[in-house]
């Protein structure tokens, strides 16, 4: 994966998780959200890489955070 795609998934995870209605709208629709984000019209392909590079980031987020908690329990 290209490094400027990295730091753009990494920003917009950033952006996506920072704000309630974003975070509603890249559930409702993620294209679209991201798309307005970038504010740049891309190929297809690359949105969709952006967008599949975010869901990830974000559930990998999600699943770190739950594992950190159980530790904490034991």
């Amino acid at each position: 994966m290209d490094i400027n795609i990295k730091e753009k998934i990494e920003e917009l995870v950033e952006r996506i998780t920072a704000d309630k209605n974003l975070t509603a709208q890249f559930q409702r629709d993620p294209v679209k959200a991201v798309e307005g984000l970038i504010g740049v019209d891309l190929p297809d392909d690359v949105v969709e890489k952006l967008v599949a590079g975010v869901k990830g980031k974000i559930s990998l987020d999600k699943a770190s955070g739950a594992v950190d908690m159980l530790k904490k329990l034991f």
